[in-house]
């Protein structure tokens, strides 16, 4: 844990007791700050009341005794209106912070001897950060996961307290709704993947929720450093705008880039005053296939490098990489023999649950040459119509969930073969059938649902899980090694 030192002897109003509620009065009150706690769900009252901390209904509490409202992030801010707790802190002019600024603000005060590096953007953040902690720990430093992935920012281990303690490196992914409530947030380095329309609901519009996600840059100095993609308009359009004194790098898939990265397939180049000075060859790297993940490890390679000398050692974390679970993360194949070798076929099943929309599933779709797709569930505004000109790939789709029919008239319009098999094992067995009877040598059972998972999993990580029992249970199936044991705004 992460005491909180420079709210001592304050008084904090704190609203939200889930998971990073609770880590965040523990903090608060483990650095001498008085916190009162509430929550509209009774049980979690009680329960925060049985830890010892002090509950209070807020609506009834005098808030101008309150130094700061801590907001859980999934509490509205903005839109579609303010919270009403946020109402009343606006009312008395106090700030509005979330439990990242409580871990910005002590970084600043005592973290000297620390460095955090933050991830961002509408897709591709976790595996970014999970790539840039493995390296970064491949290559001899001490890197810690946290934030929107891995550990609450509260619950990672402590700052460096002495000049004989080495430095840490903390990576956090945070969500556009962690960065609305992190004022302070002042990393060493900052990336920027992509944006496009997403959480409208809470940020209004996407141009708004393109402003938030630019906060990432707005407090860094000289000394630090911001990546930002070249390929993105949104992305474009911030680093014109931006205002910062630090070093910019570039992620592009273009050759006009002065500095940064220039990415090619599976392969990509360090370019410096547009001259090519390191290249870094992806074909080994069998968890970091397609642009989009050439484009993961681009940026977590220079993120990484602001922290790290050893190049070396960076590049190769590239390649042992095992990939982030449910994402994209191939988890078994099976071989069907032949008498003739050349004509045997290898199934790849790809477990690619974290794809809850239309854009997360489309890197999926461009990322193998024969697919057997498992899509379906809850869907997202627009279905699957996005994908209608990405289905080269695609032999056969195999339809789940409440989606299924939505899913199958944007089908029809591609005139796509697919079956309608409402749950999941049935889905999993007939795309088994189906390839072993026409793929012609490797073919991929693809899991990527582009739709939520909540009509029959209460989360991506269950219906991931959910494939991978299914999968491990068919005959001549080998689990790839470093997925036999299994391990979110």
């Amino acid at each position: 844990m992460i005491p909180i030192s420079v709210y001592k002897d304050k008084t904090v109003a704190l609203f939200g007791l889930g998971i990073t509620g609770l880590s965040a009065a523990a903090a608060l009150k483990a650095g001498g700050a008085r916190v009162v706690v509430w929550d509209e769900n009774e049980s979690r009252c009680a329960a925060a009341l049985e830890a010892g901390f002090e509950v209070v209904d807020l609506k009834e509490a005098n808030w101008s005794s309150f130094d700061a409202l801590l907001l859980s992030p999934g509490v509205p801010l903005t839109h579609p209106e303010p919270h009403w707790t946020v109402k009343k802190a606006q009312a008395v002019d106090i700030p509005i912070i979330g439990d990242t600024e409580l871990f910005f603000e002590e970084f600043l005060h005592r973290g000297e001897r620390d460095r955090v590096l933050v991830i961002t953007g509408t897709n591709g953040k976790s595996t970014t950060t999970a790539l840039t902690t493995h390296i970064l720990n491949e290559a001899g430093e001490t890197a810690l996961m946290g934030g929107n992935i891995g550990l609450g920012v509260l619950d990672m281990p402590d700052f460096a307290s002495s000049e004989t303690e080495d430095g840490k490196i903390y990576v956090l992914e945070l969500s556009s709704y962690q960065i609305d409530l992190t004022p302070s947030l002042s990393p060493t380095a900052a990336g920027l993947l992509n944006i496009s329309a997403d959480h409208i609901d809470r940020h209004g519009t996407v141009e708004h929720y393109a402003e938030v996600k630019a906060k990432i840059f707005a407090n860094l100095e000289a000394e630090n450093l911001a990546v930002i993609s070249f390929d993105d308009l949104y992305c474009q359009q911030i680093a014109l705008s931006l205002s910062t004194k630090s070093e910019v790098l570039f992620v592009s898939s273009t050759p006009s880039v002065e500095n940064g990265v220039v990415i090619e397939k599976d392969k990509f180049s360090i370019v410096k005053d547009t001259q090519v000075v390191r290249q870094v060859d992806l074909k080994g790297a069998s968890h970091l296939r397609g642009k989009h993940n050439a484009q993961n490890a681009a940026f977590a390679l220079l993120l990484a490098l602001k922290v790290s000398s050893n190049f070396e050692g960076l590049v190769q974390g590239l390649s042992s990489f095992p990939g982030l679970e449910h994402r994209m993360q191939q988890i078994a194949s099976l071989i069907q023999n032949t008498e003739t070798p050349c004509l045997d076929k290898r199934l790849l099943f790809v477990n690619d649950s974290k794809a809850t929309n239309a854009e997360a599933s489309e890197q999926a779709l461009k990322s193998y040459a024969d697919i057997y797709w498992i899509a379906g569930g809850v869907a997202k505004e627009g279905g699957i119509n996005e994908l209608v000109s990405q289905m080269g790939a695609v032999r056969h789709v195999f339809l789940i969930g409440e989606a299924a029919d939505e899913f199958a008239k944007s089908l029809d319009a591609v005139h796509t073969p697919y079956e309608i098999c409402g749950d999941m094992e049935t889905a999993v067995k007939k795309a088994v059938e189906v390839a072993l009877s026409e793929a012609k040598a490797e073919a991929a059972i693809l899991l990527s649902p582009a739709a939520a998972s909540f009509d029959q999993y209460a989360n991506f990580e269950i219906r991931g899980d959910a494939f991978s029992e299914i999968v491990r249970s068919l005959e001549g199936v080998v689990m790839s090694d470093a997925h036999t044991e299994t391990e979110e705004a």
